[in-house]
């Protein structure tokens, strides 16, 4: 191995930033103390939402088109929608919450929070100030259950839409895992609407494990769904269900045509995401295959 690939190496398996792991039993005892939360709110002041703006429109977005080939499809869903929403998508890459951001329109755009795990992105001072400043962002705890679903309650009702991943993790393989079923809850509480996102592409740009996308501009698409309301008397579990089929309508749309997904969706016969039932390395090789380009190049990319 060379000097470079060893140093690399070293710096992938450094904490940066982030408190050192030690034994559990080299530690000293004490009492756990309750979580009181690293506050987000000003992050939704008048002045955080125009820094939010320009660190977006100035930074985020010229970033983002300047690594990726980026595809953005069915904004024309959002025209006739009223009120604040749950944008829920599949969880591929840590690009996921930025492109969802950066390809809606300025209406949603300003009034658009994204819950974020609170053990990796609230765990030290400067990942917490900056994606409560760049994503109006708000804790999740994971490991209890969803916790923050009151924040996002909240939200909701000042009018602020959300985004949230309802696999709650990043995918290990590029397949799409089982949803849970917070933001399904939520929208049957009070009611809103759920906007189906799909994003193709993110997991072989910038898979786990890599904190930049890849050479040659890889192409990502970004695919908005009619919105989804719950039904009178309808389960959470129902309604989740129906946003992983409508988040796989999108894919399938995104395969072959509009058209065709309808028509497969009305026999119940869209694809499934969940990938073959195969060992993991065959499931990471199955979901890392290079999105294809549709239509010849353009001369600007």
């Amino acid at each position: 191995m060379k000097a470079a690939d060893e140093v690399k190496e070293l710096a992938r398996g450094f904490r940066w930033g982030r408190r050192p792991m030690v034994p559990r039993s080299a530690e000293p005892h004490t009492e756990e103390r309750e979580d009181v939360g690293f506050p987000t709110d000003w992050a939704r002041t008048e002045a955080g939402v125009a820094a939010r703006q320009a660190i977006l429109r100035g930074i985020m977005h010229p970033l983002v088109r300047n690594e990726l080939s980026l595809r953005v499809y069915g904004l024309d869903h959002l025209q006739d929608v009223r009120g604040p929403v749950v944008f829920f998508s599949n969880h591929s890459s840590h690009l996921d919450a930025t492109l969802i951001l950066c390809t809606l329109p300025d209406r949603w755009q300003r009034r658009t929070a994204v819950g974020a795990a609170r053990d990796y992105f609230f765990d030290v001072w400067w990942r917490q100030a900056f994606t409560a400043l760049v994503y109006a962002g708000f804790p999740i705890d994971r490991a209890r259950g969803g916790k923050g679903i009151d924040k996002a309650r909240e939200l909701v009702r000042d009018g602020w839409s959300i985004v949230v991943f309802p696999e709650g993790t990043r995918t290990p393989d590029g397949h799409m895992q089982r949803f849970r079923h917070g933001a399904s809850r939520l929208a049957l509480e009070l009611g809103v609407g759920l906007v189906p996102i799909a994003i193709v592409g993110a997991y072989q740009a910038m898979p786990k494990g890599r904190w930049w996308p890849g050479k040659g501009r890889p192409v990502v698409t970004i695919r908005y769904g009619d919105p989804i309301y719950p039904q009178e008397g309808e389960t959470h579990q129902s309604l989740s269900l129906r946003m992983q089929q409508a988040v796989a309508q999108l894919f399938d749309e995104d395969r072959t045509t509009w058209f065709d997904a309808i028509s497969r969706a009305e026999r119940s016969e869209t694809p499934s995401l969940a990938g073959p039932v195969a060992p993991a390395w065959r499931r990471t090789w199955e979901g890392s295959r290079p999105v294809a380009r549709r239509g010849p190049p353009k001369a600007w990319e």
